[in-house]
């Protein structure tokens, strides 16, 4: 089992941005010392939900602090930036990292974002295979060319090059069937449980390529404690933060209710006492066949509430896991 941890670099009452993001640094680097295997990190724009509008920025700093464990995005938007743009910053942070960097992508979603940065609203819905294809393709051999819907220029080399797979983020039947058709792992999200994560793995027709799933975890004395703090926490971050989801277009955005949504989080996901958290990871490796996992750690809001977390949970739930 391989475990990671998730930054959103969420932003809490009376934080401060650019503090948060420093802040999430030290996590990954209480990471790394902590026994953790990854730190993949959020992208979003003009939100408190999340304030890393580059995750490829912060993984870049992150190499620099760190030796040994792996860093990824969770996830790099394709429907708002240049696939081939995007492929040159992965290759640079192959090769800075020494291979442990590890992209992962996704559709996004119909917000502000795309007229913000002028992608539109067309190519978030129905430009996703194509840009995730011209992505492979940059990601793949020693030059690139495109002549498609969306993407059309005569054939240049790719400078720095790099060999590098994927992750796509999966939340609909047609993405799973999108990453199946080209063999690419799944990173599944951490608004589902064990069941409807086994049912998309069932439609993807294979477990052993090596689907990510993403969580929330919080290891304390009980699991009662560690569901109580946890609620009181995210919830003053997440009734703001969702909040943030600006349509682009005149269409209703989806509400979420808070409440609803952190207890769906605390029930689902390795949240309490060390035994507890470890038996969640296992039941979910076994119902859904996934041994890779990136666990938010940072849902109590404080810095350092956030690398005690971690400490703590290197500390006495990965020993059961890998024991």
């Amino acid at each position: 089992m391989r475990i990671g941890i998730f930054v959103v670099a969420g932003l809490f009452p009376g934080q401060e941005s650019g503090r948060v993001l420093a802040d999430a640094v030290e996590w990954i680097v209480a990471a790394e010392e902590a026994g953790f295997d990854d730190a993949w990190v959020a992208e979003h724009h003009f939100m408190t939900y999340g304030v890393c509008p580059s995750p490829a920025t912060l993984a870049a700093v992150a190499i620099g602090r760190t030796s040994r464990i792996g860093l990824g995005t969770a996830v790099s938007v394709l429907s708002s930036q240049h696939p081939v743009a995007l492929a040159e910053q992965a290759a640079m942070l192959h090769h800075l990292s020494g291979g442990r960097f590890t992209l992962g992508v996704g559709r996004g979603g119909p917000w502000v974002d795309l007229e913000v940065f002028g992608t539109g609203l067309e190519r978030y819905e129905r430009g996703f295979a194509e840009s995730l294809d011209l992505l492979l393709d940059a990601l793949s051999g020693p030059s690139v060319a495109a002549d498609g819907e969306f993407f059309r220029f005569r054939e240049v080399p790719m400078v720095p090059s790099a060999s590098m797979r994927p992750v796509v983020a999966c939340t609909s039947a047609g993405t799973v069937e999108v990453a199946a058709r080209r063999g690419l792992p799944m990173l599944l999200g951490m608004h589902i449980g064990d069941e409807d994560k086994a049912a998309m793995i069932k439609r993807y027709g294979d477990s052993t390529v090596g689907h990510v799933a993403a969580g929330v975890a919080c290891v304390a004395d009980s699991t009662a404690e560690a569901v109580r703090e946890l609620k009181a926490a995210m919830l003053a971050w997440l009734g703001p933060g969702l909040a943030g989801y600006v349509p682009v277009d005149g269409r209703t955005r989806p509400s979420r209710d808070a409440g609803a949504y952190v207890d769906l989080l605390t029930g689902i996901h390795p949240v309490g006492s060390a035994e507890h958290c470890a038996e969640t990871l296992r039941r979910t490796a076994e119902v859904t066949g996934v041994e890779r996992f990136i666990l938010l750690m940072e849902g109590l809001g404080e810095h350092g509430r956030t690398l005690e977390n971690i400490r703590r949970f290197g500390a006495e739930v990965l020993p059961l896991l890998r024991g």
